[in-house]
C-alpha cells in the first residue's frame, strides 16, 4: 500500500513538472516574440517561423536537428497539456467522462498525426502533396484496417448512445467488472478480483449494464420448521427498518417478501433490499449479519442440514 501511494506521488508530480514546463516554453516562445524575435537561436527554436538557415550553411544539421527537437517538445507538451485537461474533466464530472476518455485517447493520436506532419514540412516535404496522395494511400491501407475503423465507430456510438460511463458495472461476455478506461480502440474493465479486461470496442455487442438502475439485493434465509411462521414474520417487521438505519448503503427497504421455498431441512424466506451495483454484494453480507443477530435475540433457530431415517416396526435391518 505503502509503494502504491508513493508511486501515485511520484506519477503526480512528474506530470505537474510535464505540465509546468509546457507552460513554460509556451511563455517564452510568447516573450521571445517581442524579446528576442530577431535573434539566431529563438527562430531556430521557434516552430512557427520560418527555418532562418539555408540548406548549404555548415550549421544547417545541427540547426535543424535543434528545431524537430523544440517541435516535438512543443506538439508532445501541447497533446499533454490536452490530456490532462480532458482528465481533470473526467474526474469533475459525474456523466460525461467517457466522452472525455475518449477525447483524451484521440488526442494522443492526433497529436503524433501533427507531429509528424510538422516535422516533414520542416523538412522541406510538400505536405499538400503528401496529404493528397494520402487519400489514395488510405483506400489500400483501409481496406486492411477495417477493424482498427470498426473499433474508432462503435467508441464513439457507445459514448454518444451512452451505452455505459466510465465507473459503470458491466458484464461483457460473462466477465463483470467496472468501467476504467474507453480509450478510441478498447475498452477496459476491471473485475472485483483486479483483474483487467480490454476489449476492442467492436466485439461489445452484447452488455449488461448493471448501474443504469438500482439493483436488487437478495438475502435468503432459513428457519427450522418447529418455528412459529407469522411470529417470525413479526420479529421481521419490527427490526427491518433498524437494519436500513445501521446499513447506509441501502437505498430502499429491505422488505420481507415471502417465504421462498420449503427445502429439505428448512423454510426458506426471502428478503430483499435496493441499493447501488458496486455495493450489491456489501449489502447482503450486511443483511445477512443483522438478521442473525435479530434471530440469536429473539431465539428463532437457524437449523443445521438434518437427515430423518424411518424404520418400520416389526422388520429388521439386513
Amino acid at each position: 500500500m505503502e509503494k502504491t501511494k508513493k508511486s501515485k506521488r511520484l506519477s503526480l508530480a512528474l506530470e505537474g513538472l510535464l505540465v509546468a514546463t509546457a507552460l513554460g516554453a509556451c511563455l517564452l516562445l510568447l516573450i521571445g516574440h517581442y524579446l528576442w524575435s530577431e535573434a539566431l537561436w529563438y527562430r531556430v527554436l521557434n516552430p512557427f517561423l520560418a527555418f532562418p538557415l539555408p540548406s548549404d550553411d555548415v550549421n544547417y544539421v545541427g540547426y535543424m536537428a535543434l528545431r524537430l527537437l523544440a517541435l516535438a517538445f512543443l506538439v508532445v507538451s501541447l497533446t499533454h497539456l490536452a490530456r490532462v485537461a480532458l482528465s481533470a474533466l473526467a474526474r469533475v464530472l459525474k456523466r460525461g467522462r467517457s466522452l472525455a476518455s475518449l477525447l483524451s485517447s484521440f488526442a494522443k493520436y492526433l497529436g503524433a498525426i501533427v507531429l509528424i506532419f510538422a516535422a516533414l514540412g520542416t523538412l522541406g516535404v510538400d505536405t499538400a502533396v503528401l496529404l493528397a496522395s494520402a487519400g489514395i494511400l488510405s483506400l489500400v491501407v483501409g481496406l486492411g484496417a477495417q477493424p482498427l475503423i470498426e473499433d474508432i465507430f462503435a467508441g464513439i456510438f457507445i459514448v454518444f448512445e451512452k451505452t455505459f460511463e466510465i465507473g459503470d458495472i458491466i458484464v461483457v461476455d460473462g466477465f463483470r467488472g467496472t468501467v476504467k478506461e474507453m480509450g478510441i480502440r478498447t475498452t477496459k474493465i476491471e473485475d472485483a478480483g483486479g483483474d483487467v479486461k480490454v476489449v476492442n470496442n467492436s466485439d461489445i455487442r452484447t452488455l449488461i449494464n448493471m448501474t443504469s438502475k438500482l439493483s436488487t439485493a437478495v438475502c435468503d434465509v432459513s428457519i427450522g420448521y418447529a418455528e412459529d411462521i407469522e411470529e417470525v414474520e413479526k420479529v421481521l417487521a419490527e427490526h427491518l427498518g433498524e437494519i436500513k438505519a445501521k446499513c447506509p448503503a441501502i437505498v430502499n427497504g429491505p422488505s420481507y417478501v415471502g417465504v421462498q421455498s420449503l427445502a429439505e431441512s428448512a423454510v426458506v424466506i426471502r428478503i430483499i433490499a435496493e441499493c447501488n451495483e458496486m455495493m450489491r454484494y456489501q449489502v447482503q453480507r450486511d443483511i445477512n449479519r443483522e438478521i442473525k443477530l435479530i434471530f440469536d435475540q429473539n431465539a428463532i433457530a437457524i437449523p443445521y442440514p438434518q437427515i430423518v431415517v424411518h424404520e418400520a416396526n416389526g422388520k429388521s435391518r439386513p
